[in-house]
């Protein structure tokens, strides 16, 4: 009879024991396989700007921020504000208080990044990159979604050097497979054609990730990206993905940067139908600026006015 001695087992992720002709193998599933969200609760960080705007309201003002505050929205790791030195200790503080819950981060520091939009210029150098990814991988831990490079695929055949961005992006995606969920980002239904997307994730190596991400930082309506969705998923069948509906209540627009009259879109949550949506998810902090368009501040900022329109738009 086998024995196993359970002192050398090292379980690095969920491990099956399978019994083929009296031989016990042990298969490590990936997180990869698995809807992250799924019968769980989504992480909402303490830390963020709209929980500091709403320390700061009062009145009607503070009740829509505290709302905001209280939804569960992605954390963007950006190399501005978090360098390969500060990068892993950073991780660590926000997923120190997830207790359990999805926590959705957003990697987005690729080399040449904005180089169409120019609203979000800056990213690091190739090597940089590498050590940068590699770190934020280390340090993490629980159940974590990765949403990895928002607008890079969509772009990259504007940039300046194509090849080495599907490099970056493949070893990024084989940097996080065994320690998150990855979604490579694959824009949105007003952009790119869902065979041309299709083959760009190909090349990126969606393979070895859960899937993709659609419409994250716009405006389109669920309807038209899960349609969109669904015809990426024609070329690439096993791949499942998650939608940003964060200010998309009012619909499309044409206008990516700072559109008015829009409004907040459904709440985040898991999707568990046997389909390839895995979650609904405010992936693009729904107060932050687009850009410096329609009045904003700089890409990525907090823009008071902004967060408040949106949450008065929705209670219309």
């Amino acid at each position: 009879m086998l024995r196993l001695d359970r002192r050398r087992v090292v379980a690095v992720s969920i491990a099956v024991l399978v019994v083929v002709a009296g031989v016990v193998i042990v298969t490590r599933s990936s997180p990869q396989d698995h809807n992250p969200f799924a019968g769980r609760d989504l992480f909402v960080w303490a830390g963020s700007a709209a929980a500091a705007a709403a320390d700061r309201a009062s009145g009607t003002d503070a009740a829509d921020l505290e709302d905001l505050a209280d939804t569960p929205t992605a954390v963007w790791l950006t190399p501005e504000a978090h360098g390969p030195d500060t990068i892993g200790s950073f991780v660590e503080d926000v997923l120190a208080g997830a207790d359990g819950r999805a926590v959705v981060l957003v990697v987005y520091g690729i080399t040449d990044r904005d180089c169409v939009g120019e609203e979000s210029q800056g990213g690091l150098v190739p090597g940089l990159y590498t050590i940068w990814v590699r770190t934020i991988a280390a340090a993490l831990s629980g159940t974590v979604a990765v949403v990895l490079e928002p607008d890079a695929l969509a772009t990259i055949e504007e940039c300046s050097n194509p090849g080495e961005r599907y490099a970056l992006l493949h070893e990024a995606v084989a940097a996080f497979h065994d320690r998150a969920t990855v979604y490579l980002d694959a824009g949105h239904s007003n952009w790119i054609e869902p065979q041309v997307m299709a083959e760009r994730l190909q090349r990126s190596g969606v393979e070895d990730a859960r899937g993709f991400s659609v419409n994250v930082a716009n405006y389109q309506t669920d309807a038209d990206e899960l349609a969109y969705a669904e015809q990426i998923r024609e070329v690439v069948p096993e791949a499942h993905y998650v939608v940003d509906s964060g200010r998309n209540g009012a619909g499309s627009t044409d206008d990516w940067c700072n559109p008015p009259g829009r409004t907040l879109g459904v709440r985040p949550a898991a999707v568990d139908d046997d389909s390839a949506l895995d979650a609904r998810l405010w992936i693009k902090p729904p107060g932050e600026s687009d850009g410096t368009c329609h009045g904003g501040p700089a890409a990525g900022q907090f823009w008071l006015e902004r967060a408040l329109e949106l949450a008065d738009g929705k209670r219309e």
